[in-house]
């Protein structure tokens, strides 16, 4: 064996385990799966999914916790999406799989006026279909494949745009709570992921829909924080670490801080402090 290639396989199964340790840390410290779950992987065919699918595939086999898997694509009837491709590779590689067929291409194609972005429309009908489908499969938990650069870019999506600081947390209740949504791939950088998924030879299908949309803030944001990573490495570790640390008191919600009983916090230390002088005088 060529030294090249033996560098290569070396450098692949250090990435490997890289990603199975982060995706096996996530779903530790946020309790994302349990004895007995039904995990429903939604998988669109892109390197985030194929990623989580192969991840999870991988660490079930060694988990102490007995669980299943079960993949779901949603075909969305876009023009030109090749059918074919997710069912070859499922079946290849053994995995129970469903493809659910909604025709949200239709939808957002009408719904969305002439130069907007169709990404909003998207998203929030694929969801409501995985959201109904999982409860058909008796699904206890939908597993989708949002990384850390995920997590972060919506961050300053809602910042910048939104008015609000909020994200992607790697475990969340839907609205309705019906459903219990986990992000397997929280703790994962886009990069590994991407290597990852060249390295595999993922059969990669790419999104036509939204793809080719010129000007998609979360496209701005995502250069962003990419150029920022170059200027300071480290920097989105950094700001991924923040999102996991939250002090409510130094910000400004007050639905989330009690601020106006801040003086009554106040009196109460003050009536529990010990004088030390007092102390002495009364001991003397």
């Amino acid at each position: 064996m060529q030294a090249s290639t033996v560098t290569q396989k070396y450098e692949f199964n250090k990435l490997q385990k890289r990603l199975r340790r982060q995706v096996g840390n996530a779903i530790i410290d946020y309790g994302m799966i349990h004895e007995g779950d039904k995990v429903m992987v939604c998988l669109s065919g892109g390197k985030d999914s194929y990623t989580m699918l192969e991840i999870l595939m991988n660490l079930q086999r060694n988990a102490p916790v007995d669980f299943e898997l079960v993949a779901v694509n949603l075909d969305q009837k876009q023009p030109g999406f090749p059918e074919h491709v997710l069912p070859e590779y499922l079946d290849a590689r053994g995995v129970n799989y469903h493809i659910l067929e909604r025709d949200t291409y239709s939808v957002v194609k009408e719904k969305t006026p002439e130069g907007k972005t169709t990404c909003a429309l998207c998203s929030r009908l694929r969801r409501g279909s995985l959201y109904g489908f999982a409860e058909e499969i008796g699904a206890t938990k939908v597993a989708l494949g949002h990384h850390r650069e995920d997590i972060l870019e919506t961050l300053f999506l809602n910042m910048f745009f939104g008015g609000s600081l909020k994200s992607m947390p790697p475990k969340l209740l839907s609205d309705d709570g019906k459903n219990i949504v986990i992000r397997p791939l929280a703790y994962c950088r886009e990069a590994d992921i991407a290597e990852f998924s060249r390295q595999m030879a993922f059969p990669i299908i790419p999104c036509n829909l939204c793809g080719s949309q010129p000007n998609l803030q979360r496209q701005v944001v995502k250069e962003m924080l990419a150029e920022w990573e170059v200027k300071h490495p480290g920097r989105l570790e950094t700001m991924f670490k923040a999102v996991t640390n939250v002090a409510p008191s130094q910000l400004a919600d007050r639905n989330l801080f009690d601020f106006e009983g801040l003086e009554a916090k106040q009196r109460q230390r003050q009536e529990a402090r010990i004088d030390a002088f007092d102390l002495l005088a009364r001991e003397a």
